[in-house]
């Protein structure tokens, strides 16, 4: 015969403040869990939206970012030939070349500097970027010293302001537009003219090439083309692959440093629901043999114990959930570790974290009262009474 699951809460209650404890105690496991993974997830979703899979970024041979590449001018050039690539309504191949360098800015309210990003743009560069939109001002004239500026940058550092100047690679440049790229990196970078930018960095070379399929299914040629011709010693990707890819490397290392530190807090759960657990069973000695004498079987007793553990699992998740979801109305930033430029992201609480938390929380239930449980299955009614 069960012992009803009634019987279970109504012995948490009675124990409210041991409860809770053992509950905040797993609520801050959970939190810090869902936390670190949240970060992670939204890290990797602000990346991998950043790119399209009907574009292709072309960059040198064994590059692994955009910063460490470089595409000569008669490269690009071989490239605007190709026949799969799409063209505009206007007629113009959907075809930007750009390039990308790091510079040092303060941020408001600090002293301590951090890398943007500085990416010199095309004509066809906001038409490969439909999520792109200009919030504030107007877009830069064309082989002039104007700018514009990713919303993000201009919240985040100081004298990124419409109509204000910024002062790097020795001249004086004005932002004329701030833009909003949704939730793409974008958001986190500067744009400006290519040739003017390049010229003022003293590049002769491009950082890559990007366009736009006329086909997605276009693309296994178009790479191969690219990556079998010796005279341009380049490759293709996916833009969506090539943002994948930025985002390995610091996705993973926080996934790791998440999973090390709940592994570290998560014990310290565990022995406080078992010594609740513990401390139930001893003061309910009695409880327990008149429940055997009343015809309830070991597996029963055993049931009851562990689905009190899991309660409490089950609770702590729910309340760690609830305080990590808080997160969400919140912003930050950080340094990709591959692209080495400050990235401004949002923690993201997806069904994944979701599940895998409560999973994590009822697991540190189901750890913390096994024991206890099975003690107190197996205690002989005669014992049980007698400890009265």
């Amino acid at each position: 015969m069960p012992v009803p699951l009634s019987y279970s809460f109504r012995n948490l209650w009675t124990r409210r403040l041991t409860t809770a404890l053992t509950l905040s105690g797993m609520a801050l496991v959970v939190f810090v869990f869902a936390a670190i993974q949240m970060l992670a997830e939204g890290l990797e979703r602000t990346l991998v939206s950043t790119g399209s899979d009907d574009n292709v970024v072309v960059l040198r041979k064994g590059s692994t970012s955009e910063i460490m590449s470089g595409v000569e001018r008669e490269k690009a050039a071989l490239l605007e030939a190709f026949p799969q690539i799409a063209t505009g309504p206007d007629g113009r191949t959907l075809l930007a070349k750009e390039m990308v360098v790091l510079i040092s800015l303060a941020k408001r309210g600090q002293s301590q500097p951090s890398n943007v990003t500085i990416r010199g743009i095309g004509p066809a560069s906001l038409a490969l970027r439909p999520q792109v939109r200009l919030v504030e001002g107007r877009l830069p004239s064309p082989g002039s010293g104007e700018i514009m500026a990713g919303n993000n940058i201009a919240r985040r550092f100081s004298g990124i302001g419409l109509n204000e100047s910024l002062r790097f690679a020795t001249r004086e440049w004005r932002i004329v537009g701030i833009f909003d790229a949704g939730t793409s990196g974008f958001s986190s970078e500067i744009w400006g003219d290519a040739e003017q930018l390049m010229q003022a960095f003293r590049r002769i070379v491009f950082s890559s090439v990007l366009f736009k399929l006329r086909d997605r299914s276009d693309f296994p040629s178009v790479s191969s083309a690219v990556g079998g011709d010796p005279r341009l010693t380049l490759e293709a990707k996916t833009e969506t692959r090539f943002y994948e890819e930025q985002s390995e490397m610091m996705t993973k290392f926080l996934r790791i440093l998440g999973f090390s530190l709940t592994i570290i807090f998560s014990i310290g759960a565990i022995i406080g629901a078992m010594i609740t657990m513990h401390s139930a069973v001893a003061n309910r000695t009695t409880e327990i043999g008149t429940l055997r004498a009343l015809g309830f079987r070991r597996r029963g007793i055993l049931a009851a114990f562990l689905a009190e553990s899991l309660l409490l699992g089950f609770f702590g998740g729910v309340a760690g959930l609830t305080l990590a979801s808080f997160l969400q109305f919140f912003s930050i930033s950080t340094v990709n570790f591959q692209s080495f430029a400050e990235v401004a992201f949002r923690f993201t609480l997806g069904p994944e974290i979701l599940f895998g938390s409560m999973a994590f929380s009822l697991f540190m239930g189901l750890l913390g009262g096994l024991v206890p449980a099975v003690r107190a299955s197996r205690m002989r009614i005669t014992d049980a009474l007698r400890a009265s």
